[in-house]
C-alpha cells in the first residue's frame, strides 16, 4: 500500500513538473500568461517554472526575419508601367507588445509592405526606380517602420529587388543606350581628330624647318611597308622631295639674253595728186585685165 501511494505521488510529481517546466532559448523570449494576463515581466532564456494550470507561455521569435514583398503592378510618375519586387528585414523589439497589440505581426508587416511599395512606386519616376534605389529605400523604410514601432516591430532595412519593364520600353531604352554610345564614341573621334590635327599640323611646320627630316620619313615609311615582306610596292612620291632635291642641286649658269634690234623707221612714200602713190609691183605680182 505505501509503494503503492510513493508510486503515485511520484508520478503526480512529474506529471506536475512536466506542465510547469519550459525552455526558452537563446533567441526567444517568452511571455507569461497568468490567468490570461500577461505578465510584465519577460522570460530570459533558460529553464523556467510555471505555475500549473494557471500560467501558460508563449515564446516570441527575436531573430531578424527576412519576408519577401510579393512583386506589385504599378504607374510611376511619369506614366509607366513597371513591376516591382522587395524584401523587408525586421525584427521584434518589443515582445510584450508584439503579442498583446497585434494579434499576427508578421501578416501586418508584409500588406504594411505591399501597401508602401505601390505608394513609393506611384511617387517615383522610372529613372529613380532604376539607378537611385537607395534613396527610395530609405522612403519606403520609412513608410513601413511608422506603424510598425506601435506593434514593438523595427524595420531593419528594406531592398526593391527588381523592376520588370515592358518589352516596348526595354526596346526603347536599348535604342536610347545605343544612340548615346554612338555620341559618346563621335565625340571622342573628333577628339581624337582634333588633337591629331594639332600634333601633324607640329610635324609639318617642323619638317619645313627641316627638310631633310621628310626625307628620313619616307626613307623609315619604305622599311615598315616592306617588313611585312610584300612583292610589290606602291609609294607616293611627295612634291616636297622633289623640291628638296632641286633646292640641293647646282644650277648652271644662265647667260645673259641678247638685246633686241630696233626696228627701222619706214621711208615716206610721194603722194600722187594728194593720194599717196602705189608701191612698187614685184616683177611676181599679177596684172589683172582694165575694166573698159
Amino acid at each position: 500500500m505505501l509503494v503503492e501511494i510513493l508510486s503515485a505521488v511520484v508520478l503526480a510529481g512529474g506529471v506536475w513538473l512536466a506542465s510547469s517546466v519550459r525552455v526558452v532559448k537563446q533567441y526567444e523570449r517568452g511571455l507569461v500568461f497568468r490567468f490570461g494576463r500577461v505578465r510584465s515581466r519577460v522570460a530570459e532564456p533558460g529553464l523556467k517554472v510555471l505555475v500549473p494550470f494557471a500560467d501558460r507561455l508563449q515564446k516570441v521569435n527575436m531573430q531578424i526575419v527576412t519576408m519577401p514583398i510579393p512583386a506589385q503592378d504599378g504607374i510611376t510618375r511619369d506614366n509607366v508601367t513597371v513591376r516591382v519586387d522587395a524584401v523587408v528585414y525586421f525584427k521584434v523589439i518589443d515582445p510584450v507588445v508584439a503579442a498583446v497589440n497585434v494579434q499576427d505581426y508578421r501578416s501586418a508587416v508584409g500588406q504594411v509592405a505591399q501597401t508602401s511599395l505601390r505608394s513609393i512606386i506611384g511617387k517615383s519616376e522610372l529613372d529613380d526606380l532604376l539607378s537611385n534605389r537607395e534613396r527610395l529605400n530609405e522612403g519606403l523604410e520609412l513608410m513601413i517602420d511608422s506603424p510598425a514601432l506601435d506593434w514593438g516591430i523595427h524595420i531593419d532595412r528594406v531592398e526593391i529587388k527588381d523592376v520588370a519593364l515592358p518589352e516596348a520600353m526595354k526596346r526603347s531604352m536599348s535604342r536610347q543606350a545605343e544612340a548615346e554610345r554612338e555620341r559618346r564614341a563621335r565625340v571622342i573621334s573628333a577628339d581624337g581628330e582634333l588633337q591629331a590635327s594639332y600634333k601633324l599640323s607640329q610635324a609639318a611646320a617642323q619638317m619645313a624647318d627641316t627638310p631633310a627630316a621628310l626625307q628620313l620619313r619616307l626613307l623609315e615609311t619604305v622599311v615598315q611597308v616592306s617588313s611585312e615582306k610584300n612583292s610589290t610596292l606602291v609609294l607616293p612620291f611627295p612634291v616636297e622631295l622633289l623640291r628638296f632635291l632641286d633646292a640641293q642641286t647646282p644650277k648652271p649658269a644662265v647667260p645673259a639674253p641678247k638685246p633686241e634690234a630696233e626696228p627701222e623707221p619706214a621711208e615716206a612714200k610721194p603722194e600722187v595728186n594728194g593720194h599717196p602713190a602705189p608701191s612698187p609691183r614685184s616683177p611676181g605680182d599679177a596684172v589683172l585685165p582694165s575694166a573698159d
